[in-house]
């Protein structure tokens, strides 16, 4: 599974005054990335505010951004919920002609148990034509992937190829790492433990930061991965203010305020989320001035 090692990039959904999808916006986007080195996108994840788009809206985006990436780098498309049986529905009814791999985030509001959790999975990766990255991020779901939940499904379930991790538990992933197969993917979920995690063996992130500065964060994995940590930790400091600034008024508000600055795509989401306050949005402002 190299093809989802190193970094790949919750990419956004821009959207234009009116709420519609900003296809032009998108298309910059996605260009961006990957001429600063991506290694793979993911589209309608949580960063792309996948919960706000309509069934029809989704198809639109995913055929628009294989069409944009034009098989130079791997798409992956963000399919999960609370509905085991909804998520296979929409598995079998999508075209997913052209994508590379699926990322299902742990089901939310229901509070499975790990049992429950580990049959979801399973069902989901059994009905999957593309490999499977489950995606653990209690913080939004309520529900932890424990560390023996995920070694068990990497180890029963050869079409889960890895795990997005952004329990921000570094001892739980630290044990998935130690205890998963050779070819399990350990991804981080959160950019500011991505180098820690790759120093425990991770295989890289899926970044909301390189949807702004692609080439910075692309140099920092590929160095950390051939443990220069000296050059990946100088780059990490750097931009720490910045990733900081993408979670304190919510994520994607945050990272869609940095696109706006940059020239991107225009600062709007979809309610129940709004951009963020003016006194981050004066910060990211000024730090984007200073990166430059």
């Amino acid at each position: 599974m190299k093809r989802f090692k190193g970094t790949g990039v919750a990419i956004v959904t821009p959207f234009k005054n009116d709420s519609s999808i900003d296809f032009s916006a998108l298309g910059r986007i996605v260009n961006h990335v990957i001429k600063g080195g991506v290694n793979y996108i993911i589209a309608m994840g949580t960063t792309g505010e996948a919960s706000t788009l309509t069934k029809d809206e989704k198809q639109a985006l995913l055929s628009y951004v294989i069409e944009a990436v034009d098989k130079r780098i791997p798409v992956v498309v963000g399919i999960g919920g609370n509905n085991t049986q909804e998520i296979i529905n929409c598995i079998r009814e999508m075209d997913l002609d052209g994508a590379d791999g699926i990322l299902s985030v742990a089901p939310y509001y229901n509070k499975p148990n790990q049992r429950g959790l580990l049959q979801h999975f399973k069902a989901i990766a059994t009905c999957s034509p593309l490999p499977v990255i489950i995606y653990n991020v209690p913080g939004r779901t309520c529900s932890n992937i424990s560390s023996e939940t995920c070694i068990e499904l990497a180890n029963e379930c050869e079409n889960i190829v890895g795990v997005k991790e952004a329990s921000g538990d570094l001892a739980q992933i630290m044990r998935i790492i130690k205890g998963k197969p050779e070819n399990f993917l350990v991804i981080s979920g959160d950019d500011m433990l991505t180098l820690p995690i790759i120093a425990a063996g991770g295989s890289g992130v899926i970044s909301v930061l390189a949807n702004a500065y692609p080439a910075e964060c692309s140099e920092m994995v590929n160095t950390a991965l051939k443990n220069n940590f000296k050059a990946a930790r100088e780059i990490h400091f750097k931009f720490m203010e910045s990733i900081e600034l993408l979670f304190a008024d919510g994520n994607p508000a945050g990272i869609k305020a940095f696109l706006s600055a940059i020239g991107l795509c225009q600062n709007n989401l979809r309610l129940p989320l709004v951009p963020v306050n003016k006194t981050v949005l004066s910060r990211i402002q000024k730090v984007v001035e200073e990166l430059k």
